[in-house]
């Protein structure tokens, strides 16, 4: 302890105090020590606490209130941690049944990080969807239009499979964010191909023509709109974090929009029963 301090120049220096080392090492000095109580009687430490040579971790770590012991490990191959928890799901079960019942053994790690991040988006979907469908009924004012526009947008994940799986990159909560994005993308661009078939149908073209005609007249604007926020997206496609995201919006962006732009007026003629109108028999007549 410090029991005094003394001055050299303008800094204060402490005077230390302790014992010898051969009292401080020695557990039998140290049951000696005398502790004064209230009254003044001094009274030996061994009295109070049982001292004794032991090995214990120098550090507790805790999870929940719990003492845990944490065991970490690095992926070396292209392997993602979700697919190798999966995988070894049934041997830690078997290692967990051998284990005290006051024992248990949990997941952590990025798998763990990832499905904290994903529980949230999940508990939106639902209102996200039925948003999206009020939206969409509003605007169309028909069932079956409404069905036609939501049919185009599970052809994006044609794309972001066709994306993700040749380059390696991993369907994780980033990608998730550029799939939700991707279907409004593809929504809107069924909207207006079917909002134009409509317009057509309205000025007093048969459902054949109005079907070619807006397939032919709304292919380059959402070629255009598409090939824009495909080249937008390049830059961030090689970042770690929110490359994944890209990959999957590039690749849904490109295929399901030329899939749509083919799909979209398919089902609209299957839907309403158009058929292309017959050749006339007779050929052209002569001047």
């Amino acid at each position: 302890m410090t029991i005094t301090q003394i001055r050299d120049g303008t800094f204060l220096v402490n005077v230390t105090a302790r014992g010898q080392d051969t009292d401080r090492h020695a557990l039998e000095s140290i049951r000696d020590l005398q502790l004064s109580t209230p009254s003044g009687s001094p009274i030996p430490l061994a009295a109070l606490v049982t001292l004794e040579y032991g090995t214990e971790q120098p550090l507790i770590m805790q999870r929940d209130g719990r003492p845990t012991v944490t065991v970490m490990a690095g992926v070396a191959g292209s392997d993602q941690p979700a697919t190798l928890v999966a995988a070894l799901a049934g041997r830690v079960a078997a290692y967990q049944a051998g284990l005290p019942a006051d024992v248990s053994i949990a997941v952590g790690g990025s798998v763990e990080s990832s499905a904290d991040s994903q529980a949230p988006i999940a508990a939106v979907v639902p209102v996200m969807l039925l948003v999206m469908a009020t939206l969409v009924m509003i605007q169309m004012q028909s069932f079956r239009l409404s069905l036609i526009v939501f049919a185009a947008a599970p052809l994006g994940l044609i794309g972001v499979v066709a994306t993700l799986v040749p380059f390696g990159v991993p369907m994780g909560f980033v990608a998730i964010l550029g799939i939700l994005a991707l279907i409004g993308i593809l929504i809107r661009n069924s909207i207006i191909l079917v909002h134009e078939i409509e317009v057509l149908l309205a000025a007093g073209q048969t459902r054949w023509e109005a079907v070619f005609h807006a397939s032919d007249s709304r292919a380059r604007p959402i070629l255009l709109t598409a090939a824009a926020a495909s080249f937008a997206l390049i830059p961030i496609s090689r970042q770690v974090f929110w490359g994944p995201m890209a990959f999957a919006m590039m690749g849904g962006i490109v295929a399901g929009t030329l899939v749509t732009l083919v799909f979209v007026p398919a089902l609209y003629c299957a839907v309403f029963g158009v058929k292309p109108p017959a050749k006339d028999p007779s050929g052209p007549v002569a001047a």
